[in-house]
């Protein structure tokens, strides 16, 4: 497994942002590893499961090994960086939420607009604690409103994961206005501006 990545010196908090070309262009002042995944159904799914789009893929469960390369990125950076916070959007957003249960590398966790429809997320993060200390999960206001069943629990799910795990760690949680591709930049700098805050 291969991660692209690439560095953006800033202070001494480092946001680890698992995403896409258009996410490089967020202006913030900590510094941001930008790592990218070579297949987001593959290497950001947590199990398999069935594509939610007609002409979508099928999701190949990959997260673990994805999880893995990961912390072998990243553990070098753990003595230079005061604070790490892992941060993603969409499937991205449920893969970090995913690997903060699997590794205690990060402090915080940003989960913009998350896939928490994903199916068996709710089950799975009833047994599995998330080890950072403060989570930031956010959504847009419509984005329940989809013609897919198993996404239109996307809202339901988020609340839910927020109530879970604001058992035992800090969690922040944000409604924007919006449906799911309003603004993702954006609704990235505000969730990381809240958890630096």
């Amino acid at each position: 497994m291969t991660l692209t990545h690439r560095l953006s010196e800033g202070n001494d908090t480092l946001v680890v942002l698992i995403g896409g070309e258009e996410e490089k262009d967020i202006d913030i002042p900590e510094s941001v590893l930008f790592v990218q995944a070579e297949d987001w159904n593959r290497d950001l799914s947590p199990w398999p499961a069935e594509r939610v789009f007609r002409r979508g893929e099928d999701f190949a469960g990959k997260a673990d090994d994805t999880t893995a390369a990961l912390e072998e990125l990243v553990r070098p950076y753990r003595e230079r960086y005061q604070t790490m916070i892992l941060a993603g959007y969409s499937l991205a957003g449920l893969f970090a939420l995913y690997a903060c249960t699997k590794t205690d590398l990060f402090d915080a966790c940003m989960s913009a607009s998350g896939s928490l429809w994903y199916p068996g997320w709710m089950e799975y993060l009833e047994e599995h604690p998330v080890k950072c200390r403060k989570v930031y999960l956010s959504l847009g206001d419509t984005e329940k409103n989809t013609r897919s069943p198993v996404m239109a629990k996307v809202e339901d799910n988020t609340r839910k994961s927020a109530e879970i795990i604001g058992g035992y760690a800090e969690v922040i949680t944000e409604m924007n206005p919006g449906n799911h591709f309003n603004d993702p930049s954006g609704r990235i700098v505000k969730g990381i501006r809240r958890l630096c805050a």
